[in-house]
């Protein structure tokens, strides 16, 4: 913790560029970068790499803020704020798993667990993807509801980093 009143948040953005809509946390993370962040916000666009990303949650963070596709049967475009469900003593291990190629946020956090990560309280900030495959019809890059998903994702990040502020100085 960065002090007894001020979190320690990390707003992490994942997704593959070359995969259409799964670029949508590296775009949200690259928007949220050119706004005004309080100095206890690091945010930072992991890409696939998923051992950066693993190395990153071994710090003491607070809060932890992903943003994501996440396929979930709604409409391309739809917002969800999840809260996940993180490994226990029980979980599997990573070993095989863990692809420097690919992002599996379920992997990254097996191997954070195995190692001795512990993370503070986990936020997914996901968009519901129209195309998440190399097959996107010549389309490079997010689809046209996944675009205009990426400003009110950003505002959803600041509003729940001020929250997190602010219930840790109450």
């Amino acid at each position: 913790m960065t002090s007894d009143l001020i979190p320690n948040i990390l707003v992490a953005g994942i997704g593959n560029i070359f995969l259409g809509d799964d670029a949508f946390g590296v775009e949200v993370v690259e928007r949220l970068s050119l706004r005004a962040v309080p100095p206890n916000v690091r945010v930072t666009d992991f890409g696939i790499r998923s051992y950066d990303l693993a190395y990153a949650l071994m710090e003491p963070w607070d809060l932890v803020i992903l943003a994501d596709a996440v396929p979930r049967g709604g409409e391309p475009g739809t917002l969800y704020t999840i809260e996940p469900h993180l490994p226990s003593e029980d979980s599997p291990s990573p070993e095989a798993a863990i692809d420097a190629h690919s992002m599996n946020p379920v992997a990254v956090l097996q191997l954070v667990h195995h190692l001795g990560g512990r993370p503070g309280r986990m936020l997914v900030v996901g968009c519901e993807p129209a195309t998440v495959d190399a097959d996107t019809n010549g389309q490079f890059g997010l689809s046209d509801p996944v675009r205009a998903a990426i400003d009110e994702a950003v505002t959803i990040i600041e509003e729940l980093i001020a929250r997190s502020c602010k219930s840790t100085a109450a």
